[in-house]
């Protein structure tokens, strides 16, 4: 019974993380449908805005994201010239991507995010928070470490 009750509790806390992730960004779809952008692109803005100019295959590799994806969300936002995308000086075939003036205004009318994190950890015990992210970090790099090596049991 003891066995049967850690297995599903472990079974549990992917399926929270996911559920809370997705609630998380479904409000942040929510508070950025006004400015017609989406919560991937929110994260390249931020990223430029806030750090500079980045290259295309980086900012894919920061936000996890498929080479595809990042081409398309990159199209989207130099639709709408809020970024502007260059040839690497070093290597052309590789894309610098900045925020252009539009871009960096349209940034500063952009709703502040951080309420989401206190709604979400508000009455939270800081200790609870750190098991949880200590939990979470040790599971992710176990993950990635086996993904690397290709070992799987």
């Amino acid at each position: 019974m003891i066995d049967e009750r850690k297995e599903t509790d472990r079974s549990l806390v992917g399926a929270w993380t996911k559920r809370c992730y997705f609630a998380g960004r479904a409000v942040m779809d929510s508070r950025l449908r006004p400015y017609d952008l989406g919560s991937v692109q929110w994260y390249v803005l931020y990223q430029l805005a806030t750090a500079g100019p980045t290259m295309q295959r980086d900012l894919a590799r920061l936000l996890s994201i498929e080479r595809a994806t990042m081409t398309g969300i990159v199209a989207t936002l130099v639709r709408k010239g809020l970024i502007e995308q260059e040839p690497d000086q070093v290597d052309q075939r590789q894309k610098l991507l900045r925020i252009t003036a539009t871009g960096a205004k349209l940034w500063g009318e952009l709703p502040d995010f951080s309420f989401i994190r206190s709604v979400a950890f508000e009455g939270i015990d800081e200790a609870d928070i750190a098991i949880a992210v200590r939990v979470l970090q040790t599971a992710t790099e176990r993950l990635e470490n086996l993904l690397q090596k290709g070992n799987y049991p």
